[in-house]
């Protein structure tokens, strides 16, 4: 494998470059000497790592190597003549420091339900016992002969809904019946009974039928295998078995509820995660949305389309990753690399593929950059930009042939990072998939890529902040540095930059949208009947469309890179309505006058009372004063006036003293 010191120390730059030919074993003496120098150290080999992490935690300096692999990534290539800048690239952007990733702990004491539906189930039972804490649901109708003595129940049933994760699992179920202890040729079972809910930690599900959660292979705790395949039945058991104790996991998702705009007074808006996420660990919450860490697989589409950044991916944040590229792209500019082509893949799967092919084939091209994330789908719009106004020509993002979940999320963001970058004159296609479990395939893919080459002045911005932060920051600098800068483009329909198109002469100022909108896109002015948009912080959810009584308000999906430093926008403003009485502003003048004009000499409680229409003229304190004096009642016709004993004495003496009989006219 060639070694281009002059190209590394040109994207590596101020760094000290040790070169040998075996430094884990002959020339270990030089990475000794490495240890006691001051600052970072980074080790261009991942095969020996644990040998050089051994040696480091026994040397007196307590220094921590960083591991960054060039070797597959670009040494092993017919290309690696020219694959200086690349190995460049990789160890500066390996330099990058990640921050610590919180935890969740899931704690199973080992209760397993294992669901089948023959012998074969009693037959891991068996396996299991000495080791969890068994019972066995049979499905189906068959009757296998019970065993010779009762080590752990054996019941029938149908999963109807499970629920829950590893340690905290919760199953409904209809049929279930307890086994008869008289059973004698095959497993009697008792009465039935429908809606049982029963709890364990671990499910062994080797039913052969539906699974019992979306993307099975994401949910801790459930573990599930093809009846048929002896084999995967064995791995099933096995990896069930060591599910006991406590475990962590990464806490994928930083979620802040304030931000969420998936509703408001019931009304629901935005709901994208909802819709993207394939393990079901979204659920409403009143006004906004729960994250159920314990169910979450970490793909985090939800973060990616997530338009106020409620939901933000932390392994690692946005930010991090966004200045990974930037120094991966900056280095590989400095050490003389061209037409770089971002290849964005997953730690299991992409790393295999390139492995395989630079083993056995001809390895990654000069000029493809791999960066490997936790998991593709985590990807969002603001690190696409960033690429781009960083200097990437092109980017690819490697899937699985058959992927373990939806890729819906990523697939939306791949469209509306072609639309905009086509839109600011980059061309078509910049940005695609490459679905595939094949080496081969893949160099074929990426070795016909068209050569294209990034902005001539590449941005050098420092992103730093929330995910909706970066994301305009990011948006900002590609249009600045972009071949055709022009200032709007339109979108299609939900994307999470637009605005809103109102019918003024329908819109009553009743302000409901901005009370409904959660981004303050909407607001209002104290002073004086108005309504306000500010583009910049609209994300498209709908709650003002769909709160707004008079149906005035559509989207209009667009990014305009000037909403950033644009003043609010008036939509609509009246006069104020001044109260007959006191003087003060209140309501709507022409809401007001148009009310007035219905009702006067047209409705029962006004018709003949004039002042009673004064009293839809006044601010909410005098009306109440005027409705006390007037003893006005609004909700019934006027009551005659009620006559006691003495009105009725009176009225007979006038008439005696008139010489009328009481009660004549």
């Amino acid at each position: 494998m060639p070694l281009d010191v002059e190209a590394i120390g040109k994207g590596c730059r101020n760094a000290l470059l040790t070169t040998a030919t075996q430094l884990c074993r002959a020339e270990v003496g030089k990475f000794q000497a490495a240890l006691s120098a001051p600052g970072s150290l980074t080790v261009a080999c991942t095969q020996e790592a644990p040998l050089f992490s051994e040696i480091a935690a026994s040397h007196p300096s307590g220094a921590t190597p960083i591991f960054a692999n060039i070797r597959e990534a670009a040494g092993w290539s017919n290309d690696a003549g020219r694959a200086g800048p690349k190995q460049a690239a990789l160890l500066a952007m390996a330099s990058e420091p990640l921050p610590g990733v919180p935890l969740v702990s899931l704690s199973s004491d080992g209760v397993v339900l294992i669901y089948g539906r023959d012998a074969q189930a009693i037959e891991a039972g068996r396996l299991l016992q000495d080791y969890l804490d068994v019972t066995v649901m049979l499905t189906g109708s068959d009757a296998p002969q019970p065993p010779r003595t009762t080590d752990f129940p054996v019941v029938r049933g149908t999963v109807r809904q499970a629920k829950g994760h590893l340690g905290k699992f919760e199953v409904t179920v209809d049929g279930y019946a307890q086994s008869a202890p008289s059973s004698r040729g095959g497993f009697r079972f008792g009465d039935e009974k429908n809606g049982t809910t029963s709890h364990c930690d671990i499910i062994l599900d080797v039913s052969g039928t539906a699974p019992l959660f979306p993307a099975p292979d994401l949910r801790e705790g459930y573990v599930r295998a093809d009846p048929r395949d002896q084999a995967a039945v064995l791995r099933a058991v096995l990896k069930a078995r060591d599910l006991v104790g406590t475990f962590d996991k990464p806490r994928y998702i930083t979620f802040t509820e304030h931000l969420c705009a998936h509703s408001r007074s019931k009304i629901v808006g935005c709901r994208r995660c909802l819709d993207l996420c394939p393990a079901g660990a979204i659920a409403p919450d009143g006004n906004h949305v729960a994250i159920d860490a314990g169910v979450c697989a970490g793909c985090g589409q939800c973060a990616a389309a997530c338009p106020t950044g409620a939901a933000s991916y932390a392994l690692p944040p946005a930010d991090t990753l966004m200045r990974k590229l930037r120094t991966l792209l900056g280095a590989y500019r400095d050490a003389g690399g061209k037409n770089a082509v971002v290849l964005i893949h997953d730690g299991d799967h992409g790393i295999e593929l390139i492995e395989a092919l630079a083993r056995f084939g001809d390895g990654l091209p000069a000029h493809v950059l791999p960066v490997s994330v936790n998991e593709v789908t985590q990807v969002g719009l603001e690190s696409v930009a960033a690429a781009f106004a960083f200097g990437a020509g092109a980017l690819r993002f490697l899937l699985r042939a058959k992927p373990r979940h939806d890729a819906a999320g990523l697939q939306d963001t791949v469209l509306l990072a072609n639309t905009i970058l086509d839109g600011i004159g980059f061309g078509s296609g910049r940005v695609a998939t490459i679905e595939t479990d094949d080496p081969d395939a893949l160099s074929l893919t990426l070795r016909a890529i068209v050569t294209v080459a990034g902005v001539r002045a590449p941005a050098t911005f420092a992103p730093a902040g929330a995910k909706r932060d970066v994301q305009r920051l990011a948006l900002r600098e590609l249009q600045r540095v972009s071949p055709n800068p022009v200032e709007v483009v339109a979108l299609p329909a939900g994307a999470p930059f637009g605005m809103i198109e109102v019918n003024v002469e329908g819109c009553t100022l009743c302000l409901a949208c901005v009370a409904a909108c959660p981004t303050g896109a909407l607001s209002d002015n104290p002073e004086k009947p108005m309504l306000r948009f500010a583009e910049d912080a609209c994300v498209q959810c709908g709650l003002c469309r769909a709160t707004c009584p008079e149906k005035v308000i559509a989207l209009r999906p667009q990014l305009d890179f000037r909403a950033a430093t644009s003043s609010p926008r008036v939509i609509k403003e009246e006069e104020p309505f001044c109260c007959v009485s006191c003087g003060k502003p209140f309501g709507v003048k022409s809401t007001i006058e148009r009310v007035i004009a219905k009702l006067e000499g047209k409705h029962w409680m006004y018709r003949g009372q004039p002042q009673r229409l004064d009293v839809l003229k006044m601010c909410d304190t005098c009306r109440i004063t005027a409705v006390t004096i007037q003893d006005f009642d609004p909700h019934t016709p006027q009551r005659p006036v009620v006559c006691t004993t003495d009105d009725y004495l009176r009225e007979r003496e006038a008439a005696e003293r008139k010489g009328k009989p009481p009660g004549s006219a």
